[in-house]
C-alpha cells in the first residue's frame, strides 16, 4: 500500500512550456523526463530571470504571460492541491529573456560570478586590510563573518581558497586576487609544511590553531572520518591552491614542494604490490598504510585517494609543465578507475571504497553500500578531460554510461539538479534509491553534474548532453547563489529552498567548504561553454616570475581540450601587443626581463 497525498504542499517544477492558454491563465510544462503538468498562474504570481551576483533584480512579472512560449525552459514554484488538477504557480523563473536564451551562456556570466565570489571571500577573511592569513579562519557564517570561537586554520581549506583566488585572477586579471593567492601559498609553505630532509619528502599538517602570536600545529587529521590519521585527500588538496598559483606565476618553490609531495604519495601512499594505486590513509608515526592503529582505514583505498589527484592538482600540473611523467600518472589513475570502480551489474552507481585487493568495502562508516552522486559525475567529467590527452574508447564509453545512469538515478528530473548520497541498491518491491539523509542537494555535487554534461556536450557535439548541461546549470544559478549576503549556499532542498538547519550547512566556510568548487565551476563552465559549446573567445591572465617557467615557456591551455579545438588569437604584455607565441601549441615565449610582466592571452575556438 502506497501513501495517498491528501494535503497541500509547495514544490518546484522545471521544464519546457508545451502550451499556453491566455483565456484561463494556464499553461502546461513538460519535465526533463517527459512528464507533463498543468499550471495555473495565481493572482499574486511574480516572475524574474535567473540573476547573477551584482546584478539588478531582473523582474519579468509584467512580461510573464507573453514569455510563456512553447519550448521555453523555466522553473515554476507553487502549490500542489489534492483537490485540483492544476499546480498553483506562485513564482516563475526564466532562464533568459528570449525563448532560446540561457543567461549563463553569455561570454562573461561566469567571469562576473567568480569576480563576485572572490570579493566576497577577500572581505570575509581579510576585511579591508592587507591579506594577512593570520586572520584566516576556517569557519565562516552565512553572511561571511568569521567564527569567534574556533581559531582553527586547516591546510586544505586555505589551499582551496588559494585555488579560488588564483583562478579568479586567471579569469579577471584583478591583481588583488593574485596577491591573495601568492600570500596564501607563502603562508602554507611557512606554517603548514613539514619537510623530511632524510626522506626527501614534504607532507602537510592538518592545520594549526592560532591564538595571538602563538600557533599550535596539528599533524594528524581531527576530522571524524580520518581522525588521528594522515588522509591522502588532505595531502592532495594541499597542492590544489599552490599549483593553480604556479600556473599564473611559475614560482619554482611551488614546484619543489609539489615534487616532494608527489614523492610522499609514491613512497608511502602507493601500494607497491600487485594491486597498485594509492591507499587512503597513513598512520602519523610510521607513515604506514597497513598499521593497526588506523582501525577502519587500515589498508583501504577510495575515490579520494585514487581519483582526486586528477582534478585537484595533477591535471593543472600537467597543463603547466607538459611533462610526460604527469601524463603517465593521469593515465594510470583513469585506467585504475575504469578497471575497478564500475559495478553496473549490481548498481548504477560506482563503487567508491575498497580493501587493498580491490574487494569493495560495503561496511565503512557512513558510506556502507551507498553512492555519492557527485563522485559519479566527477568520474564522468574527468574521464572526458583525460580522453583529450590520451584517447581510449573505454574512457568515453564509461563517461557516457555514468552520465546517462546518473541522469536517471541520481538527478532530479522534475526540479533540476542532483541529489547527495543514496543507497546504491533498490530493494525488491521499491522503485527509488533511498536518500541517506534527506533530499538535499549540495553545491559541490551540482558542479560535477554541470561540468560533466558541458564537457560531454562540447567534446562529443551532443545536443542531449547540452540540454542536460543547461538544465543543471540553470538549477544551480537559480537557487544556489546567495544574492543578499554573497557566496553560495552549502545545500538546498529538492525544491531549491536553501537548507539552513545549522552547522556546516548554515555557513560559507567550514572543513568542507572554502573557495574551491564554486570557483572551479566558474572557471571550467566558462571554458567549456565559451570554447567548446557556444564558440566564443575568452581571455586569461598570467603574471610570471622572471626565470620561473622552464625555458621561459608559458603554457596557457585552459584545460585538457580536444587537440586542435582552440588556439591563441592574440597576446598582450603589459597592455601592448606581443607576437612571440605559438598559436596552435598554446604557448607564449616570455620576454627576458628582470621584472614581472602581466600577460593577457585571448584564446578562441577553431
Amino acid at each position: 500500500m502506497t501513501i495517498s497525498i491528501d494535503f497541500p504542499f509547495s514544490d518546484l517544477i522545471a521544464g519546457y512550456v508545451t502550451s499556453h492558454n491566455s483565456n484561463d491563465d494556464s499553461f502546461t510544462i513538460k519535465t526533463s523526463d517527459e512528464r507533463e503538468f498543468k499550471v495555473k498562474i495565481s493572482p499574486m504570481a511574480y516572475a524574474k530571470l535567473i540573476q547573477n551576483f551584482d546584478e539588478a533584480y531582473p523582474d519579468a512579472t509584467g512580461n510573464m504571460r507573453s514569455m510563456l512560449e512553447v519550448g521555453r525552459f523555466l522553473f515554476v514554484y507553487g502549490v500542489f492541491y489534492p483537490d485540483s488538477e492544476y499546480f498553483d504557480a506562485k513564482q516563475i523563473v526564466f532562464a533568459g529573456r528570449k525563448k532560446n536564451d540561457y543567461v549563463f551562456e553569455k561570454q562573461n556570466w561566469w567571469i562576473n560570478q567568480i569576480n563576485a565570489l572572490g570579493k566576497f571571500y577577500l572581505k570575509a577573511q581579510f576585511g579591508d586590510g592587507e591579506f594577512d592569513y593570520r586572520k584566516y579562519r576556517t569557519s565562516l557564517s552565512i553572511s561571511g563573518i568569521q567564527s569567534e570561537t574556533s581559531f582553527r586554520q586547516e591546510t586544505d581549506t586555505i589551499s582551496r581558497l588559494v585555488y579560488g583566488f588564483a583562478t579568479a585572477f586567471m579569469m579577471t586579471g584583478n591583481d588583488s586576487f593574485l596577491k591573495a593567492a601568492e600570500r596564501g601559498t607563502e603562508y602554507l609553505r611557512e606554517h603548514m609544511k613539514f619537510e623530511d630532509l632524510d626522506e626527501g619528502i614534504v607532507y602537510w599538517y592538518h592545520g594549526i590553531d592560532v591564538n595571538g602570536d602563538r600557533e599550535e600545529k596539528i599533524f594528524a587529521s581531527e576530522f571524524g572520518d580520518d581522525y588521528d590519521a594522515i588522509p591522502a585527500y588532505e595531502q592532495i588538496y594541499a597542492l590544489a591552491g599552490p599549483i593553480q598559483t604556479y600556473r599564473c606565476t611559475g614560482d619554482r618553490r611551488i614546484m619543489e614542494d609539489t615534487e616532494k609531495t608527489i614523492k610522499l604519495f609514491n613512497e608511502f601512499f602507493l601500494d607497491k604490490g600487485e594491486h597498485g594505486s594509492y591507499f587512503s590513509h597513513l598512520d602519523p608515526i610510521m607513515l604506514d598504510p597497513l598499521s593497526d592503529t588506523l582501525g577502519r582505514n587500515k589498508g583501504r583505498k577510495n575515490w579520494n585517494s585514487v581519483g582526486d589527484h586528477a582534478p585537484a592538482y595533477l591535471i593543472n600540473l600537467w597543463l603547466a609543465t607538459g611533462k610526460q611523467e604527469y601524463a603517465d600518472m593521469l593515465e594510470d589513475t583513469f585506467d585504475t578507475i575504469a578497471k575497478y570502480f564500475p559495478d553496473f551489474g549490481n548498481s548504477p552507481f560506482v563503487q567508491e571504497k575498497f580493501y587493498q585487493d580491490w574487494t569493495p568495502d560495503k561496511t565503512w562508516g557512513w558510506q556502507q553500500d551507498r553512492g555519492v552522486v557527485g563522485h559519479n559525475y566527477k568520474i564522468a567529467w574527468n574521464l572526458m578531460r583525460m580522453q583529450s590527452l590520451k584517447a581510449k574508447d573505454e574512457y568515453v564509453e564509461l563517461a557516457k554510461k555514468i552520465a546517462d545512469l546518473m541522469n536517471e538515478h541520481g538527478s532530479d528530473r522534475q526540479r533540476g539538479g542532483c541529489y547527495d548520497v543514496v543507497e546504491r541498491i533498490v530493494p525488491e518491491g521499491e522503485k527509488y534509491h533511498r536518500y541517506v539523509w534527506h533530499d538535499r542537494k549540495p553545491w559541490w555535487q551540482q558542479e560535477q553534474m554541470i561540468l560533466a554534461y558541458f564537457i560531454l556536450a562540447g567534446v562529443l557535439d551532443d545536443q542531449d548532453y547540452h540540454r542536460l548541461a543547461r538544465e543543471s546549470s540553470a538549477f544551480y544559478n537559480a537557487w544556489f547563489l546567495d544574492l543578499e549576503d554573497g557566496g553560495v549556499y552549502f545545500n538546498v532542498l529538492a525544491n531549491g529552498i536553501p537548507f539552513l538547519a545549522g552547522g556546516n550547512e548554515r555557513g560559507k566556510g567550514s572543513h568542507s567548504m572554502s573557495g574551491y568548487h564554486s570557483f572551479e565551476l566558474c572557471y571550467l563552465a566558462a571554458v567549456y561553454t565559451n570554447l567548446l559549446v557556444v564558440k566564443q573567445p575568452m581571455d586569461f591572465y598570467f603574471k610570471p616570475i622572471p626565470g620561473g617557467f622552464e625555458d621561459d615557456i608559458l603554457r596557457v591551455s585552459p584545460d585538457i581540450l580536444p587537440s586542435g579545438s582552440i588556439k591563441i588569437e592574440r597576446v598582450e604584455i603589459d597592455g601592448e601587443p606581443y607576437s612571440n607565441f605559438d598559436a596552435d601549441a598554446l604557448t607564449v615565449k616570455l620576454p627576458k626581463t628582470d621584472s614581472r610582466v602581466k600577460v593577457k592571452v585571448t584564446i578562441a575556438p577553431v
